[in-house]
């Protein structure tokens, strides 16, 4: 069985949903995983921002649109006047529900709810309009098997038990269509995945179910060797490593949630990236297996804080590492990047919303320099440390401020720190030049 993963572009219009439906229609069986339509995680958001502010006539203001706008939707989907009827009164419900909630205090639970209907909404009309089609579809409700524990982390063991059960009550069905994104957390609670969750949330199923493949379609054709977004003549990879794509992910690049190949790896399932609109484009597949060495894409990582904390006296004293580690731990912040010299030690970090505590605790051990408007762009590939054309890489770059660089931490990446005013430039060398320099 192998699992799919349709993001919010792809079932964004009826024209798109069509699209996919034709994709799926293949005859075998699959789980499919979607995301909210485009553009409505963001309405919901902003309408639980509103109930946050206690602007609830904007929320309700917010919540009307919306809904004609999924009414709107109904009608050119679904010609068959009794599923027409049926989601209809179910998309009502779901707008009744969030025009309660304008009227309720704002909690973080009541925010988790409000964003979860995305899903809920476009999985239901999907999969009416499977049912339409005359495809044996099956709703698998995501909050009936996909929950995470105490840490945020997917609880593969209740996943793996709850969905077999599910799955077991709709044998009978070829397609089976579940959220994305959204799950219980440790107390029953409605939670999330976060910003492109649906990613992580197909390769938890595909672990959970031993899948044969996951597929991640997007509205692009693979994970590109640059961002295209900045850089013109940016071409797709046809396939990487899971190490290669972890780095990537985690580095900026946009088409995979940063925890997608965890899941996964283990079991050696793999993982494609392809196009929904054009689905006959190879896209990259994502394994185990590992090519030559060498720089095979760019990403980069914007909203970088920069932090650099100098002690002569203490720093090669013992524990104190310890102690400056234990202050992020305190305030829940990760730590990207790390580089040591004899009296001081430079980190940066892409949540500064604790910094203002985070520098209070550090200035009683140290002295303090605050960067911020920072981006990490990554250079990622097999061995890529140990290639013989690496050096090149810095004579490219001989004009672009670099404030720290994280060589031999992964034998696969290559991070720069530089100023964000300087990331478009930087992107645009090296896809000028570095591709063309170093055999890949």
């Amino acid at each position: 069985m192998k699992v799919l993963k349709f993001g919010g572009t792809s079932v964004g219009s009826v024209e798109n949903m069509s699209h996919v439906k034709n994709i799926i229609n293949d005859g075998q069986k699959k789980i499919v995983v979607l995301s909210a339509m485009s553009g409505t995680t963001n309405q919901l958001v902003s309408i639980a921002q509103d109930i946050a502010d206690e602007k609830s006539d904007e929320a309700l203001n917010k919540i009307s649109k919306l809904n004609e706008s999924y009414i709107l939707t109904v009608d050119s989907l679904l010609q068959d006047s009794t599923l027409n009827h049926s989601v209809k009164e179910y998309v009502s419900s779901v707008f009744d529900f969030l025009k309660g909630c304008a009227k309720k205090d704002f909690s973080q639970a009541l925010e988790n709810q409000i964003v979860a209907q995305g899903e809920l909404l476009s999985t239901y009309m999907f999969n009416s309009y499977l049912n339409q089609e005359g495809i044996a579809s099956a709703l698998l409700p995501a909050l009936d098997f996909m929950r995470i524990d105490e840490n945020k982390e997917p609880n593969i063991e209740f996943i793996k038990e709850n969905i077999g059960a599910v799955l077991k009550e709709n044998a009978g069905a070829e397609i089976y269509i579940t959220q994305g994104f959204i799950c219980l957390d440790d107390n029953d609670e409605v939670s999330n995945l976060q910003r492109g969750g649906s990613d992580f949330t197909a390769t938890i199923i595909g672990a959970a179910v031993l899948a044969e493949e996951v597929q991640i379609w997007t509205d692009i054709s693979g994970m590109h060797n640059n961002d295209p977004r900045y850089v013109e003549n940016t071409n797709p990879i046809s396939n990487l490593s899971f190490d290669e794509a972890a780095e990537l992910a985690y580095f900026g690049a946009k088409i995979l949630h940063p925890q997608t190949v965890t899941p996964v790896r283990a079991d050696n399932i793999p993982v494609r990236l392809k196009n929904t609109m054009k689905p006959s484009a190879h896209g990259t597949l994502i394994s185990s297996k590992t090519s030559e060495g060498g720089i095979k894409a760019i990403a980069a990582k914007d909203g970088i804080t920069a932090i650099k904390i100098k002690s002569a006296r203490m720093l090669q004293a013992h524990g104190f590492l310890k102690k400056v580690f234990e202050i992020f731990e305190t305030y829940e912040t990760s730590i990207d990047m790390i580089t040591t010299s004899e009296v001081a030690v430079s980190l940066t970090i892409d949540d500064d919303s604790k910094l203002k505590n985070i520098l209070k605790e550090l200035e009683k051990i140290a002295l303090i320099e605050v960067d911020s408007n920072q981006s990490i762009v990554c250079l990622v590939g097999h061995s890529v440390v140990n290639h013989e054309d690496t050096y090149k890489l810095f004579q490219i770059l001989q004009d672009v401020k670099i404030r720290m660089i994280s060589y031999g931490g992964s034998k696969n990446n290559i991070s720069l720190l530089i100023d964000s005013k300087d990331k478009i430039k930087t992107l645009q060398k090296l896809n000028d030049y570095l591709f063309e320099l170093v055999t890949l």
